[in-house]
């Protein structure tokens, strides 16, 4: 069982690691120990909640949908069965063309297609070559869901595509009760350009691994959307692979669940990536919303830049299990070789109420001197008292005042996203917040 005093050691080996990048990695579940809550990476992580993720006792008794939509065309989806055959698609026609397929394979090729230019939807098996590509799993959770799963779904916007609406993943999951796993891979030749928004939705238990994998000088915008139902527990891994001068907006936000993990590593392949992530919970009474993060600096002249915003809202009853709780690991590596990094992170927290309860740590580990800069921040606090100060000083209530300070506190992540439907939703769910509150 591991110390979280000492330094990390890989399973099966009594070497500390050299940095937070040397993961021992797998697809073999089997390969990982069960986790205790004594290690590092998951101390804040409540154990009775994964619901028997995290050591093996949660089999799959359910399966989640994934949907994906072209230009508001929905072109992939609910591997249900037909004669026999797990079937991808929803019989749609997308510019005339039909869309539906097996996961089987015709004449030794996988069935795919969507009938928009340059975009490709494939549902595949585990041994389909491209998995993997992106990241190899790095917890046990994670190797779970990639030995669990049943079908995987590929979507690739091919080489100089510049997509003018976005791509919707709508994943929902297999309902209250039940257990399912999941992998999607979203794949960018070179200088392609896409907007994907990945919907997650429904109630039950749900692990998964996501791939991003970037050509040079391709350009990605991802933004994940947990709008869980109340009983969901969601662990996740994100896989990031930036090609040579390519850009990546990575957006997490976090709203529903009764538990929600997610990990996303970034590695990069060559210089002149450019990254940019942002967060967004908001945490109600019972909630755990954990964001736990790794940006791996391994080659010269990239950057990054992280910024991650919470609110939090317990029962202020003091009732324990009513607590709202959030956990924002931020860990940022500069290897050696990684000269002419540019790298900064952020995370703030605002408490709303009493039993709510922020975790918040920044990690920057520098083995180089010959960087751009590098820098981190975390502040964690109740409303700024200047601030409802001078909004009421001018003659707005107390209520409304509030209101604006945390609308002002979210805007900022809010008005980066560039798909205005999905911009307005959020602004949405941000007022229904605020109504329970009572601000």
């Amino acid at each position: 069982m591991a110390d979280p005093t000492l330094p990390v050691t890989t399973p099966g080996s009594q070497t500390p690691a050299v940095n937070k990048g040397e993961l021992f990695t797998s697809f073999d579940v089997n390969a990982f120990e069960v986790p205790s809550p004594r290690e590092e990476a998951w101390r804040f992580t409540p154990f009775r909640r994964l619901r028997g993720l995290h050591d093996g006792s949660a089999q799959r008794t359910g399966e989640a949908t994934v949907e994906v939509t072209v230009a508001g065309n929905a072109v992939s989806g609910t591997n249900d069965t037909v004669a026999g055959n797990a079937v991808s698609g929803t019989n749609d026609t997308v510019a005339g063309n039909a869309v539906s397929g097996t996961n089987d394979t015709v004449a030794g090729n996988a069935v795919s297609g969507t009938g928009v230019d340059g975009v490709t939807v494939d549902t595949v098996g585990r041994d389909d070559e491209r998995l993997g590509q992106g990241g190899v799993p790095f917890d046990r959770i994670a190797a779970q869901a990639y030995s669990s799963f049943t079908r995987a779904t590929v979507v690739t916007v091919g080489r100089e595509v510049e997509l003018a609406d976005p791509v919707t993943v709508t994943v929902t999951g297999p309902g209250e009760g039940e257990t399912a796993f999941g992998h999607i891979q979203i794949r960018l030749e070179p200088f392609a350009r896409a907007v994907v928004v990945l919907d997650q939705k429904g109630g039950g238990t749900y692990a998964e691994n996501v791939e991003f994998v970037v050509g040079d000088s391709a350009a990605l915008t991802v933004v994940n959307v947990h709008d869980w139902d109340d009983d969901a527990v969601h662990v996740a891994a994100h896989h990031v692979r930036v090609g040579r001068d390519s850009t990546v907006r990575h957006f997490a936000i976090s709203l529903g669940g009764n538990l929600v993990r997610l990990s996303p590593i970034v590695h990069y392949d060559a210089p002149g990536g450019d990254v940019e992530m942002w967060g967004l919970y908001f945490a109600d009474a019972g909630q755990h919303l954990e964001q736990r993060l790794l940006v791996d600096h391994s080659k010269p002249n990239c950057r990054s830049n992280v910024v991650y915003k919470g609110a939090l809202q317990g029962d202020p009853s003091g009732d324990r299990t009513r607590e709202a709780h959030t956990v924002w690991i931020g860990d940022v590596l500069i290897r050696a070789e990684a000269e002419g990094t540019d790298t900064f992170e952020l995370n703030r927290n605002l408490v709303l109420t009493d039993n709510a309860r922020a975790d918040s740590v920044p990690n920057l580990e520098i083995e180089t001197g010959e960087i751009v800069g590098a820098g981190h921040a975390s502040a964690t606090g109740r409303f700024d008292d200047e601030q409802l100060f001078y909004l009421q000083a001018r003659g707005i209530p107390e209520d409304q005042a509030r209101r604006l300070v945390i609308r002002g506190f979210f805007g900022e992540v809010i008005a980066k996203i560039t798909v205005p439907e999905l911009r307005e939703r959020l602004s949405a769910a941000i007022e229904r917040e605020l109504e329970i509150a009572g601000a």
